[in-house]
C-alpha cells in the first residue's frame, strides 16, 4: 500500500496548524503554481489525473474547471461542498478538523487555474469544530499573505470565508446549496444553466467536494499521471477515502486506491464481520446507494464498475450489515430519512417519499399487504428521473433494491402479521 496522501495529517498532532502543515511541505504545491504553471497547465495536470469528483457525482474535475468561461461579464466562485449530509459518509469531517490547510491550498489553485477571485467553503452546521478549524486555517493565511492581496507578489487576488449551513440533507446539491449560501430557502434550481455559467449570485461558479479540493496540492506537486497512477491497474483516479461502517471489526476511515474490490475493503481492510457472522447486505456508497447482497461484492469501487450491477459509488461510505440485521426496520429508517429531508418543490419526491415510508411503517407494525411491495416498487418508478435535484432517486435506490433484492423477508413480515 502506498504512503497516506489525503490522510497522512490525520491524528497528527497540531496538523491543523499553519506551522505544522508548512514543515510537511505545506504550500509548496501553491507557490509551485502561482510562479512556475500557467492556468491552463494546472487544468491540464488534473485532467490527467483522473480525478473525479468525491462528492458523489463522479464527474471528471478538470473538465468541470474547463467548462467556466475565461471571460464573464460577472466575478467567478469557487464554492467547496462541505456539507457531508449523506448517511454513513465521514471522510469530509477528518480532513477539515485535521487538515484545513489542505482545503485552503486546495482552493488557492483551484481559483488561480480559473481566474476565481471569491471562494466560499458551505459547512454542514453541527460540524462546529471542521467551522473553527477552517476559519483558523483561513486567518492563518491571510496573515501569511498566501490569501487576500497580490499573493506571492504575483498579482493575484483571493478571498475566501466560511459559511455555516442551517442543517439539510438537500443543501448537499450544488444548486440547492448555492440558494441556502444567497440566504434563501434550500431547494433545487432548474437547470440549465448549470452553475458554471450561472451560480453563485448568478456568476459562473465552480462547485467541488472537500476531498477533491485537498486532493490538488499533491497533484500539482507531483503531477497528474503519478496521481492518476496512484488508482488500481486499468482503473487509475488516484486514491480516495473510504469510511466504513456497521457491523464490522474495525469501522473508520481508509485510504486506498480507486478500484479497490469492496471485498477487500470489508475483509482486509475493516476486518471482516464482527462476531466472525454472516454478512446480509452492504450499501457501497452512502445510503442513497443501491443495497448490494453477499455474492456481489467482489466488484471494483469505482464508478462506472459498481454502475453495471445496478449500483453506485456515490461518497464511498460501505455501510455493512450482519445476518441478524432487520433490512425492514432499515428501509423504514431510510425512508423516514427521505420523506423528512425532502424539500417539497418536486410534486413526485415530495408525496412518493412519504407514501413510501408510510407504507414502510405499516408493513413494520404487521399491519402490511403484498400488494404493498408492488405499490413501493411503482412510487419508486414514478419518482425516478422526475426531479429537479438527485434527492427523488436517492430514496428510489434503496427503496427498489431493498424490496426487490430482500422482498422474502418483506413479505415474512406480511404473513406474520396476517397470520
Amino acid at each position: 500500500m502506498p504512503k497516506p496522501i489525503l490522510s497522512k495529517n490525520f491524528g497528527k498532532k497540531n496538523a491543523h496548524s499553519l506551522g505544522v502543515y508548512i514543515q510537511d511541505g505545506g504550500y509548496e504545491a501553491m507557490k509551485k503554481a502561482l510562479t512556475e504553471m500557467k492556468p491552463e497547465q494546472i487544468i491540464q495536470e488534473v485532467d490527467k489525473s483522473g480525478l473525479k469528483g468525491r462528492g458523489g457525482a463522479g464527474f471528471p474535475v478538470g473538465k468541470k474547471w474547463s467548462f467556466i468561461p475565461k471571460e464573464a461579464p460577472k466575478p467567478k466562485y469557487l464554492v467547496i461542498n462541505a456539507d457531508e449530509g449523506e448517511p454513513g459518509t465521514y471522510k469530509d469531517r477528518p480532513i477539515m478538523e485535521c487538515d484545513p490547510h489542505a482545503v485552503v491550498e486546495g482552493a488557492i489553485i483551484t481559483c488561480f487555474a480559473v481566474g476565481i477571485h471569491w471562494a466560499g467553503i458551505y459547512v454542514r452546521g453541527e460540524y462546529v469544530k471542521s467551522i473553527e478549524r477552517l476559519e483558523g486555517a483561513i486567518n492563518e493565511a491571510y496573515a501569511k499573505g498566501y490569501l487576500g492581496k497580490n499573493i506571492l507578489g504575483m498579482g493575484f487576488d483571493l478571498d475566501m470565508v466560511v459559511h455555516r449551513g442551517a442543517g439539510a440533507y438537500i443543501c448537499g446539491e450544488e444548486t440547492g446549496l448555492l440558494e441556502s449560501f444567497e440566504g434563501k430557502k434550500g431547494q433545487p434550481r432548474m437547470k440549465p444553466p448549470f452553475p458554471a455559467i450561472v451560480g453563485l449570485f448568478q456568476g459562473p461558479t465552480v462547485i467541488n467536494n472537500v476531498e477533491s479540493i485537498a486532493a490538488i496540492p499533491h497533484i500539482v506537486k507531483n503531477g497528474g499521471e503519478w496521481f492518476n497512477g496512484l488508482g488500481a491497474p486499468g482503473i487509475g483516479g488516484g486514491v480516495k477515502l473510504f469510511p466504513v461502517s456497521g457491523h464490522v471489526k474495525k469501522p473508520g476511515i481508509y485510504e486506498l486506491p480507486m478500484g479497490t474490490p469492496l471485498r477487500e475493503i470489508i475483509y482486509k481492510h475493516a476486518g471482516g464481520i464482527r462476531g466472525d457472522k454472516k454478512l446480509k447486505a452492504v450499501i457501497p456508497g452512502g445510503a442513497s446507494a443501491p443495497v448490494l447482497k453477499p455474492e456481489e461484492i467482489d466488484v471494483p469501487m469505482e464508478y462506472a464498475n459498481l454502475a453495471k450491477i445496478g449500483s453506485m459509488m456515490g461518497s464511498g461510505a460501505v455501510i455493512v450489515m450482519d445476518e441478524d440485521t432487520d433490512l425492514v426496520k432499515t428501509l423504514r429508517v431510510l425512508m423516514c430519512f427521505y420523506a423528512h429531508e425532502s424539500c417539497g418543490k418536486c410534486t413526485p419526491c415530495r408525496e412518493g417519499t412519504g407514501w413510501m415510508a408510510k407504507i414502510i411503517k405499516r408493513i413494520e407494525k404487521g399491519e402490511g399487504e403484498s400488494a404493498d411491495l408492488d405499490t413501493i416498487v411503482s412510487i419508486a418508478n414514478g419518482i425516478r428521473g422526475r426531479t429537479l435535484c438527485p434527492l427523488g432517486d436517492a430514496a428510489v435506490g434503496p427503496a427498489l433494491s431493498f424490496v426487490t433484492k430482500f422482498r422474502q423477508e418483506f413479505e415474512d413480515y406480511i404473513k406474520v402479521g396476517a397470520g
